[in-house]
């Protein structure tokens, strides 16, 4: 039975709003023709638009300013680590101002990272191997947002690569039971828990174990 106590609310002011969402590496073209490796946790899908918040000083928005080319790379929770070792650094030289303290300039952040470059098929700027999941985009409307610290940079999806083990066999569906992304939760790295259920329009209702036989 679900339990109808309602525990109090207090107004609290965080520093930051991510409650919980998924992590993306975003590759993108610089102007000497090199590729940037940028982690990011502002990004949301609606059809085959994907729009991204980013920090308005950053290399990715320098670049997709101008180049509009994208490869949103999704990792899963094994892949956080290579996440944490390019949260501190910046395609910028010199580092902008607005960055954290401790950020800094690295040009080879696959390397420093410990990821691998691999082609794109459809754009210039390199998908990330280790993820799961790899959407090649174009940027088609690049803004500010209201305040000016941010851009918003809506993108259209031109292809989709994912693993052979988180899609359904024999279908185009990615299989919920075998994919999680890794989630950052105010500023912590999570993965997904076990099913709680699904919604009605769900095309993948049946278990991973049920559709595999």
């Amino acid at each position: 039975m679900t339990s109808t106590t309602h525990l109090p609310h207090l107004t609290v002011e965080p520093s930051i709003l991510y409650f919980g969402t998924p992590v993306a590496l975003l590759s993108t073209e610089n102007a000497d023709g090199t590729f940037n490796l940028a982690p990011m946790s502002s990004a949301w899908a609606l059809g085959r638009t994907v729009v991204l918040g980013l920090g308005a000083d950053g290399q990715s928005a320098r670049n997709l300013a101008a180049r509009p080319d994208v490869v949103v790379s999704l990792p899963g929770p094994g892949q956080w680590e290579a996440v944490e070792r390019l949260a501190p650094l910046t395609g910028r030289d010199p580092v902008p101002a607005s960055k954290p303290r401790g950020c800094r300039y690295e040009p080879d952040k696959f390397g420093a990272a410990g990821l691998t470059p691999q082609a794109s098929v459809a754009v210039r700027p390199p998908r990330v191997a280790e993820c799961p999941l790899q959407l090649e985009a174009r940027a088609v409307d690049v803004r500010p947002d209201a305040g000016g610290a941010f851009l918003i940079v809506e993108t259209s999806v031109l292809e989709v690569h994912a693993t052979a083990d988180i899609v359904v066999p024999g279908t185009d569906h990615i299989d919920p039971v075998a994919w999680s992304p890794l989630v950052y939760n105010f500023r912590h790295y999570f993965g997904l828990g076990p099913q709680l259920g699904h919604t009605y329009r769900s095309e993948t209702a049946r278990s991973a174990a049920t559709v595999r036989g």
